[in-house]
């Protein structure tokens, strides 16, 4: 579903985020992405949603190059993906259904429909009953589930996590690592960036390792 061929990103100023990555991730697979701070995953994660496009080689999701994707064609690749960054960025003058809804009211999605799918979000992430109440009354755990909430609303194929636990104690830490498995368990393939080689060591998942914008280690599960 996921295929990176000799991909490299430069900046201005000659900082080189990834240096000729490649890999590939199948359909359904868990894979957990790691390697020190600067090391790329970051840059890796905003490549498959098209948010950073690579200097030069190949991001392909799906069969299709997304390299040098058309602007108007970005809407129609993010239906497919679900993505979770470090911070939840919600949105803290709106409930949290509101927040859940919000990728949906940008598709155009009929109201009706789109309020089923953010109470089923919200109940699948642990939140049920929740819906009305405002991110800053939540504690970072659950404002952290909110954002998982936003991101798998729409049904992903695909779910990204850019450090999803990297402000939370290990307990919630492991809650959202569970969160995840049950989500590839559910058929979603899933690649989550972690400063913590433990946190998914008992789901037995692939490994992708950056070091300084090259891939060092891989292995399958």
């Amino acid at each position: 579903m996921i295929n990176f061929e000799q991909v490299v990103k430069s900046y201005p100023g000659g900082y080189t985020a990834l240096a000729g990555v490649s890999f590939e991730i199948r359909h359904g697979e868990l894979v957990v992405l790691s390697g020190h701070s600067g090391a790329g995953k970051s840059t890796l994660l905003k490549m498959i949603a098209a948010i950073e496009r690579p200097s030069s080689g190949s991001v392909k999701i799906n069969g299709q190059d997304i390299s040098h994707l058309k602007p108007t064609a970005i809407p129609y690749l993010r239906r497919s993906l679900g993505l979770v960054l470090q911070e939840s960025r919600l949105l803290f003058d709106r409930s949290v259904a509101e927040n859940v809804m919000l990728p949906l009211v940008i598709t155009g999605h009929p109201p009706r429909d789109a309020a089923k799918r953010v109470v089923a979000a919200l109940e699948r992430v642990g939140l049920g009953g929740r819906d009305r109440e405002m991110p800053a009354g939540l504690s970072g755990g659950e404002q952290q589930r909110v954002a998982i909430a936003r991101a798998i609303v729409n049904r992903p194929s695909i779910l990204i996590a850019d450090e999803p636990t990297a402000h939370l104690d290990s307990a919630y830490a492991d809650e959202i690592a569970k969160l995840f498995k049950s989500f590839n368990e559910a058929g979603v393939t899933v690649l989550v960036s972690t400063h913590d080689d433990k946190l998914f060591a008992e789901y037995r998942p692939s490994r992708l390792v950056l070091g300084k914008g090259l891939l060092i280690g891989a292995a399958a599960s």
